[in-house]
């Protein structure tokens, strides 16, 4: 069973790119934090190459001292898979090329979600998904959270490290706003038991470091010394007795009746451990290689950590949970072990309560209204006037009744009246395209959801390479299994943001 599981597994293959090495890290940071990640995950179950970026590397040597006990090949971009040279790497791909998902994200939500399906066990590895299983699933068009972490922070850090001396003297706005980050309140889906909980300790006169695993824990059978923290201990008590499977103790689970009777709005305020909060989570994975660098960089320029104190604690916390260490060793990151932080003179500490202006969300489209009408009320406010014509075909229309029934709206799991809706506008659509496309273009369906559109094309034009791009996975996998069903061969997935696809075509739909 193993072996069958390992060979049925076995057949995505991971892309990461290559540009060059720095200390012990590979750059892109992406590919160092993918490669982090299958470290901590004791993950072997894809073929990794590497993606130079220039055509000439052909370091293997120096690599290999990088990627520990993880078989890596070497591979030139025109080698890829055709739907992979249509994207930003990371990039995971299914051996018949036809799948392919794109973007740090995407791809390490992946690598998590297969090391668990091959062995349920690890459930430790699935907890990286946090509650609902959502941590850095919605794309970084619409997250902030997830753009920190997948977009900003990588090459922030990155533009650190390669800056000359004299232009990398200010620590970079993105960085201290995963500082600011770090400082503000959590907000987890039980905090309203938690608070109660830390409101009872502190009328206890709880004083900061109850002892919460003993003064030492066992991490993959060897002895590691836990050190206090200055935060709060209910809050480190509860995030590590979830990492370690431990009860926090019945003390701090009873409640008194005052303490029950409190408003919620006077119940204190939770403070981070880690990155999203209380637990342990994939946004520390990425953030770690990431920070690591840029401490090490600042710790060489011997500049002082003062001025981030929260980040550099988060630091130190991350080095505690149970196999980082070791997934660290295996890539050759030498962890470094700060000092403890002295709480520096208020006008030495940089103002973190005031977001960059690069930072700031762009107000005006905060309450963005979408549909017709506001936008025709957009165009017309700029001096823009939309002119109606007459439908290009209009006596054309599709005979849906000679059509296989997978082909139908109706198959993508939908009502019978949005079904025939959604008939209305692909006969709008595929009339358009049909007038347009010549036999071996590139039609590109964006937010394709679950291939209404796309699949009526590939299945219509099957002279014409039709793509369906979507960030979200369930629906894609929808659209595949429609497509199977069709036998269309015409016809490529990519789960990725649109920032991710770079690949050129001829015609687009949405």
């Amino acid at each position: 069973l193993r072996k069958k599981m390992k060979d049925s597994v076995a057949e995505e293959h991971l892309y990461l790119g290559f540009s060059r090495q720095y200390r012990d890290s590979i750059f892109p940071l992406h590919t160092s934090i993918s490669l982090f990640l299958l470290s901590y995950c004791d993950c072997k179950l894809f073929k990794i190459f590497l993606v130079p970026t220039g055509e000439n590397v052909d370091d293997q040597f120096v690599t290999k001292n990088l990627l520990g006990d993880l078989e890596v090949h070497l591979i030139s971009r025109c080698q890829l898979p055709l739907v992979v040279q249509s994207c930003c790497l990371p990039a995971v791909v299914v051996k018949d090329g036809k799948f392919c998902r794109a973007g740090l994200s995407v791809v390490l939500r992946h690598i998590i979600q297969k090391t668990y399906e091959a062995d349920p066990s690890k459930k430790d590895v699935l907890e990286l998904l946090g509650f609902k299983k959502t941590c850095l699933k919605a794309c970084a068009e619409v997250s902030q959270w997830t753009r920190l972490c997948e977009i900003s922070i990588p090459l922030a850090v990155e533009g650190f490290l390669t800056a000359s001396p004299e232009h990398c003297q200010t620590i970079p706005p993105d960085i201290l706003q995963l500082e600011r980050k770090l400082g503000e309140p959590v907000r987890v889906h039980n905090d309203d038991k938690i608070r109660r909980q830390k409101l009872q300790q502190q009328k206890a006169g709880a004083k900061a470091a109850v002892p919460v695993l003993g003064k030492k824990a066992t991490e993959e059978g060897k002895t590691v010394e836990l050190h206090e923290h200055p935060l709060p201990s209910l809050e480190l008590s509860i995030a590590f007795s979830k990492l370690l499977v431990q009860e926090v103790s019945d003390a701090v689970n009873r409640e008194a009746p005052h303490i029950r009777r409190t408003k919620t709005s006077d119940l204190p305020l939770l403070d981070h451990v880690f990155a999203e909060g209380l637990y342990f989570t994939l946004a520390d994975i990425v953030l770690l290689p990431c920070i690591h660098q840029f401490l090490v960089s600042i710790k060489e320029q011997g500049k002082n950590l003062v001025n981030l104190p929260l980040i550099s604690s988060w630091y130190q916390r991350v080095q505690e949970v149970p196999g980082v260490k070791k997934a660290a060793g295996k890539c050759n990151m030498e962890l470094l072990q700060l000092p403890e932080l002295m709480s520096a003179p208020e006008e030495e500490l940089q103002d973190f309560s005031s977001v960059p202006d690069e930072l700031e969300e762009d107000k005006e489209d905060s309450h963005f209204i979408g549909g017709p009408r506001p936008t025709m009320t957009k165009l017309m406010e700029n001096g823009i006037e939309a002119k109606f014509s007459p439908h290009p075909c209009h006596n054309w229309t599709l005979d849906w009744t000679k059509l296989p029934s997978a082909v139908c709206p109706g198959e993508g799991k939908m009502s019978r009246d949005r079904a025939l809706r959604k008939q209305q506008q692909l006969n709008n659509l595929v009339a358009a395209v049909t007038k347009l496309a010549k036999p071996g273009d590139v039609i590109v369906d964006f937010c394709s959801g679950g291939g209404h559109v796309g699949i009526v094309l590939a299945h219509m034009m099957t002279s014409c390479q039709v793509v369906l791009i979507e960030n979200k996975e369930l629906s894609l996998i929808r659209a595949k299994d429609r497509s199977d069903e069709l036998g269309l061969n015409n016809i490529w997935f990519i789960q990725a943001n649109l920032d991710y696809f770079n690949g050129t075509f001829n015609i687009g739909v949405s």
